[in-house]
């Protein structure tokens, strides 16, 4: 019952929203994730910043009770009753929402960032190529592994695109050296989970003396468990995106690397492309509909000038 209320009052806020920027003569714009994370900060950070740009436009940004196709679905479905004109959105697991994908794109703009979702009514997706990153994080290991070595794998979401994309990279990549990939953990962005994946790790595969966090909190839980468990510096690591924790890794040497993407550029220029098309400009758009933001390698010699920059944009000192 307190859900349905709580899904009720979200709802008649969403349309209050759209109402008011109606009656401004304003359309809005929304960007949906797919999980609270603090990866999606510097997203909201480049939505705020189209925002300053686009005064003809309400921008939102819109994060899920908890990481659910279900519950995202109906938070897309809301906004599209609430009005709005377009949905950029990092779908929690494209395959199984493709008739909640097509039924939202046959309504609104529908965008898709972080993990594609092809085959649906979406227009573009704007982000990073998953599958180059993959092979970035590969590259990674083969550097710091060079007489091989054993590696597990943590990821949210086994299913979404993002995950498949990335594990694909890597392995391609370290294919025919001496480094295993030997398996992934999923924990459906329960960070707990998430944490208890590494112990468990480290309990039933003694073997294992290198790991991988596909998505931005994992690295970070991948660091306090082997720091708890007193095996930093024995354990080689591997990391996406650019949380604070795994930046600091980097920084002191306890982190081999991450590989960043640029949520930012997918706020910003997601927004801005978004008000585009809904006003007639498609010259934008590639044939293939993918806009590709490019990811890149940062180690200890980059991420000093990383971090400044990532600070600046976020309004950070």
């Amino acid at each position: 019952m307190k859900k349905l209320l709580m899904a009720g009052v979200a709802a008649t806020m969403l349309m209050g929203l759209a109402g008011t920027a109606e009656a401004a003569g304003k359309k809005t714009l929304a960007f949906v994730v797919n999980g609270a994370s603090d990866f999606w900060k510097a997203a909201e950070a480049g939505v705020k910043k189209a925002q300053g740009e686009l005064p003809n436009y309400d921008l939102v940004f819109k994060y899920p009770e908890q990481s659910s196709a279900a519950i995202q679905t109906r938070q897309m479905d809301d906004l599209v009753a609430a009005g709005v004109s377009g949905i950029m959105v990092s779908a929690v697991d494209p395959k199984t929402m493709g008739d909640a994908l097509n039924r939202v794109g046959g309504q609104t703009a529908l965008f898709t960032t972080d993990s594609d979702a092809p085959n649906s009514k979406r227009v573009a997706y704007i982000g990073s190529s998953n599958t180059d990153a993959g092979k970035q994080a590969g590259e990674l290991m083969l550097k710091a592994l060079p007489n091989g070595g054993k590696c597990m794998g943590f990821v949210g979401l086994l299913g979404a695109d993002n995950a498949r994309e990335r594990i694909e990279g890597v392995k391609a990549t370290i294919k025919g050296s001496k480094i295993d990939l030997v398996d992934v953990r999923g924990d459906d962005i329960d960070q707990t989970r998430a944490k208890r994946n590494v112990e468990d790790t480290l309990t039933a595969h003694p073997e294992i003396n290198c790991m991988v966090g596909f998505y931005s909190y994992n690295t970070p839980r991948i660091y306090e468990a082997l720091k708890e468990a007193g095996k930093i510096g024995q354990v080689t690591i591997i990391g996406f995106d650019e949380d604070p924790i795994t930046l600091g890794g980097v920084k002191e040497g306890t982190i081999v690397g991450t590989v960043v993407q640029q949520p930012y550029e997918w706020g910003y220029q997601g927004m801005k492309d978004m008000a585009k098309y809904l006003e007639g400009d498609k010259s934008f758009l590639p044939a293939n509909g993918l806009i590709i933001v490019p990811t890149k390698i940062i180690d200890k010699t980059s991420v000093d000038a990383f971090w400044a920059e990532l600070k600046e944009r976020q309004g950070r000192k």
